[in-house]
């Protein structure tokens, strides 16, 4: 998909990355979400700490220079995970499969992780079209949803 690319997140996204991953259909797609996805505080003081990070990797998602997601890796346990959040307005139209391709291109860490909550077929597709392979699942605790589900964990080589 044209138009599609990456950049370092500016303070001036966080109001708009705010609203994205407060979208109630979009949180529930998610289910790994904050606790309280309207807490801006809680927000502001996570993305002043992952911004700042040795161990995160973040940018902002953009489709014709517009704003439409962040992507991000971090690391958990010694494992390198990856995650993105895509504007709902943005969903099928390519953007998370060419934001994760370019992203790839950028991070030479492997193997790298990626969690999915296992109905989450979009997002699950999108990860195996880039070369991730699904290793097995697991029952977590998804704040979203207030209930524990299958998470599905995929891995890249």
């Amino acid at each position: 998909m044209a138009g599609v690319a990456l950049r370092s997140i500016e303070d001036s996204d966080l109001d708009a990355l705010f609203d994205q991953m407060r979208d109630p259909e979009s949180v529930r797609m998610a289910a790994f979400t904050a606790k309280d996805p309207d807490d801006r505080k809680a927000f502001d003081t996570h993305m002043s700490k992952v911004r700042i990070s040795h161990d995160v990797t973040m940018r902002a998602v953009t489709r014709d220079g517009h704003l439409v997601g962040s992507i991000a890796c971090f690391v958990v346990d010694g494992d390198t995970e990856i995650t993105y959040w895509i504007d709902r307005s943005a969903w099928g139209q390519g953007v998370a499969g060419q934001a994760l391709a370019l992203f790839l291109d950028t991070v030479a860490v492997r193997p790298l992780y990626a969690r999915a909550a296992s109905d989450n077929l979009g997002s699950l597709r999108v990860l195996q079209k880039a070369g991730f392979t699904i290793t097995g699942t697991e029952i977590s605790y998804a704040p979203a949803r207030n209930a524990e589900i299958e998470e599905t964990i995929l891995r890249l080589d």
